[in-house]
């Protein structure tokens, strides 16, 4: 089970969505309380899509297949995670936090991984894989408590 210190931060995210929140207790009783939120406006890939896929030739007569468009939605959740990275140095950077616990879905625990400046990951003590960003603190407060 992860504890959080006393002041410690928790980052709760996904990929379109970010709480940090401190503790304002200690380990045996966290208190978190909102620091920041961020959120980013990532509408539906078909409503970011200007067309239609591409077609291609396959090389024999009247044969075409389609081409993969890009997942603009995705590529603004990968996007996200280098903007938390990049937040969570500048925090870092003016000593805002000493400690942090990393909150979030798998593949954007990898992602933020892959971006991180090594002056944050030095001050990460934990990483839980769930996705908690529209659960209410207290719900989230009782990650730590239970360790489920």
């Amino acid at each position: 089970m992860i504890t959080i210190p006393h002041n410690a931060w928790v980052l709760v995210a996904d990929g379109e969505k970010a709480l940090f929140l401190r503790n304002l207790m200690d380990a045996q009783d966290p208190n978190l309380e909102v620091v920041r939120h961020e959120q980013q406006d990532n509408p539906r890939n078909i409503d970011q899509a200007a067309n239609r896929p591409g077609r291609m030739n396959d090389g024999g007569p009247g044969q075409r297949s389609a081409l993969d468009d890009t997942d603009w939605h995705q590529l603004a959740k990968e996007r996200f995670a280098d903007d938390l990275a990049d937040l969570l140095y500048s925090q870092a950077h003016a000593h805002r936090f000493e400690k942090i616990v990393l909150m979030a879905p798998p593949k954007v625990l990898g992602e933020l991984r892959k971006v991180m400046h090594k002056e944050v990951a030095d001050k990460v003590i934990g990483e839980v894989p769930k996705t908690l960003t529209n659960h209410p603190i207290d719900e989230i407060e009782n990650q730590f408590r239970t360790g489920s």
